[in-house]
């Protein structure tokens, strides 16, 4: 089903003012010279880390240790991302040569 331009806009426009709004909030709760809650620091520090770890849990779910290739590459591909991580600190570069890792290994070895 076709969208029409005029609709287009309008979900462009309501995506741009949801965006936005996301970026302000932050500012109109914490004005600059006001304390962050304690909560908010702990929050802070807690959940990268956290959500990081739900998405390797999700990623490595489905993975079968019974069958053939008895998950050897997920297993190559995590120690890579978590070695290259530890070393470079970076996270871009350590989760984009896991992923690609993982592809080749997946498409060309196993």
């Amino acid at each position: 089903m076709p969208i029409s331009a005029v609709r287009s806009f309008l979900i462009i426009l309501v995506v741009a003012a949801a965006t936005f709004a996301t970026r302000l909030v932050p500012f109109l709760i914490f004005p600059k010279g006001k304390e962050i809650p304690k909560v908010v620091q702990y929050l802070g520090k807690v959940l990268t880390p956290a959500v990081i770890g739900m998405l390797v849990v999700y990623c490595l779910k489905t993975t079968t240790v019974i069958a053939y290739p008895h998950g050897i590459p997920e297993l190559i591909a995590v120690l890579v991302t978590a070695v290259l991580h530890v070393w470079k600190r970076n996270n871009l570069l350590s989760i984009g040569v896991g992923t690609v890792l993982y592809m080749f290994l997946i498409q060309a070895v196993f």
